[in-house]
């Protein structure tokens, strides 16, 4: 070739290629023949083309010489030089004016994984000296830049009436995307797209063209900063191309949950833009919602998937018109009961929040005249905004927050009134009543519980009772039966802040004062007719504080604990037992756990575990009969929320019977109990199931389940690992891999002891 003379792109990067010592031989090089090789002979006398065969040999090419020295560094100088000076442009121009020509598929094909794969093969061959440019953070955003270049020559082609095809800028953009490189790539073509599309139908046209072509779709969806830049860049792409409709309508909102609400927002706003578009709004609608009111996908699915999708059903409400709530309100008001009937079903607290607060919004979004329904939430302001004609709260559900949009910005929710919003009644004139004066022996405190109303003698005693308890522990072993079944069954006659923390904790007084007669009492009335539910998780609630404070230690004469204390629990009515109990697992665990640093010596206290001699009278009569339903009782039916407590309550009882006589028996028996339900529909149930295993892992001592229970346990583990890898609910599977590493622990210890 002349001096001076142009090269075109591929012309180029051959003349590179054939400026490479051609291989000694012509085995594994697809276009040369073994057998007619000629050492030393240069690539035409073989009958080869260079670029054809360097780009085909091992998947390595031109690029990606296996030769050291100087033929890989000056591959690697020709290659930078090339990408420098814009030969990728140059050589996916060319590319594009061939493919509008029918060019060779085999070469389109071997170019466009070099030209992705490049940083990926450099690094593999360079190892740790890889330039720079071809360092993947600076060569797909230089890969952007290039595509922008190659997008406009084909505008101004077009413009100038030539055929050229975008099909291979497509391909190079969909393979950077399923490489996981789309965010460096996008962050250079979003903006600039996003520019050159405002104005200019062209533009627009290429950009509907370059998205149709990528293989998975699902990650141009995160590139729009707002619904209607979705719009301008992709125009009615989920209406023609059927892969795409799939993509927005079941891919983003029901087989996955991890898309931010950010883009909930600009991709359901997408839809509601275009009135083209605004059916596959409502499509998407009716399937969250058939979605929400499932009670199948309520029970299995993972709760931040049922976050997500009611988000997506929020805002999808937020974009509905009065005229299409009109044509679905029935549609709306029967998947509403349903679900909030499924939701309210649940034993997850965050499962039953979130119920309410949607099927609240739905009922105040299409009951605009009539009655709607109204549940006592916490709500929280946020300050980000939901498209900008929408309102937007966050509710605290547990450690979930739930965002809720409204639609029109000239009306908006409001779910609770504040106290300031009533005027103060004027008591400058009152005098303070003169106070009660309260009991002072247990039997007073039982004739006022359970004699004529009297308000200021009741809630006097009731706040008296538990110290009166405490200081006269003769007195109250007398009638510690009787007072507990008045307590049991006391009602609360008057206001009273506090009242059931006030009867819990006098009721784990007498528990403690005197724990076999109450202990065996409260066992009895559990599996009894005639209790409320309530009543029946009053009972279990009682019995672990009652054991937590019989098994703490205290030092001779002192009341108060000493600096190192147990793990402490605290179980109020309404709170969710299970995440105290995981905390003191943690707890236990981490106790376990050797760390090597120096610490102070610090004064343990030795004191007798009051539990010791009486975790029986607790235990064992709570697990005998859960598998005998009453009338009015059911604990394998419909009232699994309490077997869930059950289950919490009895891995509560055997924690804190550690190092006892009854423990390896608790333990055996609480293993058969797991094993019995270990395949419960419910998650709270299967928690409550894994508390128990871990339970029996941290208190049975290791020589003891080795000898009583070893195939129990190898049964035990394949059990673990299947929930670890299987079950829908996030907390099972952190519970299951926790209690596997307690029995490797154990495993462990087994290969080390004698035989």
């Amino acid at each position: 070739m002349e001096p001076g003379a142009e090269l075109e792109p591929l012309d180029a990067l051959r003349e590179a290629a054939a400026a490479l010592e051609p291989p000694r031989d012509g085995i594994g090089w697809p276009q040369c023949s073994g057998a007619s090789w000629q050492p030393g002979a240069s690539w035409e006398q073989n009958g080869c083309d260079p670029l054809v065969c360097c780009c085909s040999f091992k998947g390595h090419g031109v690029f990606f010489t296996s030769r050291p020295g100087f033929c890989l560094v000056k591959t690697v100088d020709i290659l930078e030089q090339f990408v420098r000076e814009g030969g990728l442009s140059a050589l996916m121009w060319e590319v594009c004016q061939q493919h509008a020509q029918a060019a060779s598929p085999e070469l389109q094909e071997t170019l466009l994984n070099k030209v992705v794969c490049l940083p990926d093969h450099l690094s593999n061959k360079l190892r740790g000296e890889n330039l720079p440019i071809f360092l993947p953070q600076n060569y797909f955003p230089l890969l952007g830049t290039e595509i922008i270049q190659v997008l406009q020559r084909i505008s101004d082609s077009l413009r100038g009436g030539l055929d050229c095809s975008i099909s291979f800028v497509s391909q190079v953009l969909g393979k950077v995307c399923v490489h996981g490189r789309q965010k460096e790539i996008l962050s250079t073509l979003v903006p600039c797209l996003t520019d050159l599309t405002k104005s200019d139908c062209i533009w627009q046209r290429m950009c509907w063209r370059l998205v149709e072509c990528v293989p998975d779709q699902i990650k141009i969806w995160e590139v729009g900063e707002r619904a209607d830049v979705l719009s301008r860049l992709l125009g009615n792409l989920v209406v023609k191309n059927k892969k795409a409709q799939f993509v927005v309508t079941q891919k983003l909102l029901l087989l996955q949950y991890s898309c931010p609400t950010a883009m909930l927002q600009n991709v359901l706003g997408y839809l509601a833009l275009d009135n083209s578009r605004r059916f596959l709004l409502i499509k998407v609608l009716q399937e969250l919602m058939e979605t929400w009111a499932s009670s199948s996908a309520v029970k299995h699915s993972p709760v931040e998937q049922q976050l997500y999708i009611s988000k997506a059903i929020l805002i999808c409400l937020s974009h509905l018109k009065d005229v299409e709530i009109d044509s679905h309100r029935q549609e709306l008001f029967t998947c509403v009961m349903e679900g909030m009937k499924c939701h309210l079903d649940s034993n997850l607290p965050r499962i039953r929040c979130l119920g309410m607060i949607v099927a609240e919004s739905i009922s105040s979004r299409i009951n605009t005249d009539g009655p709607i329904l109204k549940f006592q939430v916490r709500l929280k302001q946020n300050l980000s905004l939901l498209p900008r004609r929408c309102t937007i709260k966050v509710f605290a559900v547990g450690a979930v927050l739930c965002f809720l949009a409204w639609g029109r910005s000239n009306s908006q929710l409001h779910f609770h009134h504040s106290d300031d919003d009533f005027i103060p009644y004027d008591m400058s004139a009152d005098k303070e009543l003169k106070k009660t004066k309260a009991p002072l022996y247990i039997r007073d405190c039982i004739e006022v519980l359970t004699g004529p109303e009297d308000v200021e003698k009741w809630e006097a005693t009731m706040r008296v009772l538990e110290t009166l308890i405490q200081r006269n522990t003769a007195a109250t072993q007398e009638v510690s039966v009787e007072l507990a079944k008045v307590l049991l069954h006391l009602e609360e006659k008057i206001y009273i802040d506090d009242f059931m923390e006030l009867r819990q904790k006098a009721l784990v007084a007498v528990t403690v004062t005197d724990p076999v007669p109450v202990a065996q009492y409260l066992t009895s009335q559990f599996y009894s007719l005639n209790y409320s539910l309530r009543q029946r998780m009053d009972i279990l609630d009682v019995l672990a504080l009652a054991a937590q404070e019989l098994s703490r230690p205290k030092a001779p004469g002192k009341s108060k604990l000493s600096s190192v204390q147990t793990p402490y629990i605290q179980i109020l009515p309404g709170s969710d037992s299970s995440k105290d109990w995981r905390r003191i697992v943690d707890e236990r665990i981490r106790s376990k756990t050797r760390r090597f640093a120096k610490v102070r010596p610090v004064e343990l206290v030795c004191a007798p575990n009051k539990f010791s001699s009486v975790a029986g009278h607790f235990f064992f009569p709570l697990i005998q009969n859960f598998d005998r339903p009453l009338v009015t009782f059911d604990l394998l039916g419909d009232d699994h929320f309490v077997l869930g407590r059950l289950a919490h309550t009895l891995a509560i009882l055997l924690y804190f019977a550690v190092n006892t006589v009854a423990a390896a028996a608790m333990g055996k028996a609480l293993l058969e109990f797991v094993w019995a339900l270990r395949f419960h529909t419910d998650s709270y149930v299967r928690q409550g199931l894994l508390s128990c295993v871990s339970s029996m892992l941290l208190s049975v001592p290791s020589d003891r389940l080795l000898e009583d229970v070893i195939e129990e346990l190898v049964e035990t583990q394949a059990w673990l690992a299947d929930v670890a890898e299987k079950d829908p609910d996030g907390d099972c599977r952190r519970l299951a891999l926790q209690n596997l590493l307690l029995m490797e622990n154990l495993k462990t210890k087994l290969e080390a002891a004698p035989s």
